[in-house]
């Protein structure tokens, strides 16, 4: 048997038949669900609302990208303390759940121009552009900045125990921790010891252990946290429910700087599509150079347009989904039309209310592991983004670029609830660590070449 017939999987121009189509699909759903719930439920947006999202925005993503980039679009956790700060933030007070997901959603749109931005940058003027104004000395610290100003949150959801009888109030702070600790070590566990395609599913994994920990407390306690299980919902399909953006300058500022973020995310996932895509048409003798690192202005152009979509309808902000990658890399399948059906098939199960009323069910404390996990992993992102890159830790210019910007963007969260004064406004924190490190860089930057020429 020839070299070319043993090599299985699909580039992405290749189309599987229905059967595997579908099946493939599902999978996809399956990766990107446990994230994207994650943040709707952080974020107190829908869920139904961000799972639908996340759907029309991979297809309208695709389309954009003329069908020519395999990729997801799903929530990101970059966005996680803007929005939620935001949605806190005093400002909103006597606001109802959905004028809150409005003020929001303008943000979220208005952040999809800096992607766009970015995009038409690279494009005009190529990838090292980028690379001046947003450099790993900012957007790393940015990213650990964004984790760590989360920190907070994660342990008392952890903590957090439903109301229980006056005989059993002393144990609820333990029972708490018993879940929320067995979420936590469970979803590493998992992350660490499962191999294949089980181990994309961590997130997914940890909760179940942790709510399955969470029953057999509540039954101890005399708790019916699980009665959205147990009850017949009035109707088996209900439409998401979809709200418009209301303008506000203050959701500009608190959520439009973290779309930098989420820059350095995306073009990686960029550069391992082209490496993992052009390794299979290699071993599938395929004559057709699949040049995808070339369309990295075009991918950031369609995150941009994502997270357009996703907020003008009430989702939160997001990106391409590593997790989708990652299991289209151990499939070898990056079918553009089985991520058109796993984006239609996520925005069907927005409509299934049994399973958005199960979500809704999922207790706290287990959140509240999942939270210390996945909080702690976007400040390690950031480690990573700056090891990637070679970040020289000993120069006195990124010293100081790292340094205000984690203390201007986590102090600002810890001193002042995430809003800092400066001259009469209230500067979000994490918009102004992003802003104050890049104009920081840029001055920074004058005359550097001379500096290290005379040094030589």
């Amino acid at each position: 048997m020839s070299a070319k017939h043993q090599i299985s999987g699909y580039l992405p121009d290749e189309r599987p038949p229905f059967w595997k189509l579908f099946l493939y699909a599902l999978q996809q759903v399956i990766v990107m669900f446990p994230a994207t719930i994650a943040v709707a439920l952080l974020t107190g947006f829908h869920v139904s609302t961000t799972i639908f999202a996340s759907g029309l925005a991979t297809v309208c993503f695709i389309l954009v990208t003329g069908r020519k980039l395999p990729l997801y679009y799903g929530s990101s956790f970059s966005y996680l303390p803007a929005i939620a700060g935001l949605m806190a933030s005093e400002a909103l007070s006597g606001y109802s759940l959905n004028e809150k997901i409005a003020v929001a959603q303008f943000g979220i749109v208005m952040s999809g121009f800096v992607s766009i931005a970015a995009g038409l940058i690279v494009n005009r003027f190529g990838k090292e552009s980028i690379n001046k104004i947003l450099p790993a000395t900012v957007t790393g610290p940015i990213a650990m900045a964004i984790g760590l100003t989360l920190a907070a949150n994660a342990l008392k959801d952890a903590a957090a125990f439903p109301e229980v009888a006056a005989a059993s109030t002393a144990l609820a702070g333990n029972m708490a921790w018993v879940i929320s600790l067995t979420t936590l070590l469970a979803t590493i566990l998992f992350s660490v010891y499962l191999k294949g395609f089980w181990s994309q599913l961590p997130l997914l994994f940890g909760p179940i252990v942790g709510c399955i920990v969470a029953f057999i407390v509540f039954k101890t306690t005399g708790v019916n946290f699980f009665k959205a299980l147990t009850e017949t919902p009035d109707t088996l399909f209900a439409l998401p429910i979809f709200t418009l953006p209301k303008p506000s300058w203050l959701a500009v500022a608190a959520i439009m700087p973290i779309a930098i973020a989420t820059i350095p995310e995306s073009t990686a996932h960029v550069y391992q599509l082209d490496i993992y895509v052009n390794d299979l048409a290699r071993k599938k003798k395929s004559s057709k150079k699949y040049d995808i690192e070339s369309m990295l202005g075009l991918n950031l152009i369609g995150d941009g347009i994502g997270d357009m979509v996703a907020g003008f309808i009430g989702g939160p902000a997001g990106t391409n989904y590593g997790e989708n990658i990652s299991a289209m890399a151990i499939t070898r399948v990056f079918s553009i039309p089985v991520l058109i059906a796993a984006a239609i098939i996520a925005m069907v199960i927005s409509c299934f209310t049994p399973l958005i009323n199960a979500i809704y069910a999922i207790p706290y404390a287990v959140i509240g592991g999942l939270e210390i996990y996945l909080f702690g992993a976007i400040a390690a992102q950031g480690v990573a983004i700056m090891l990637e890159k070679k970040v020289d830790l000993f120069s006195a210019k990124n010293i100081a670029v790292i340094a205000t910007i984690m203390v201007i963007g986590v102090g600002g969260q810890y001193a002042f609830g995430g809003n800092i004064p400066f001259f009469g406004l209230n500067i979000p924190s994490i918009a102004g660590a992003a802003i104050f490190g890049i104009i920081l860089n840029l001055l920074l930057s004058i005359g550097e070449k001379k500096r290290l020429q005379k040094a030589d």
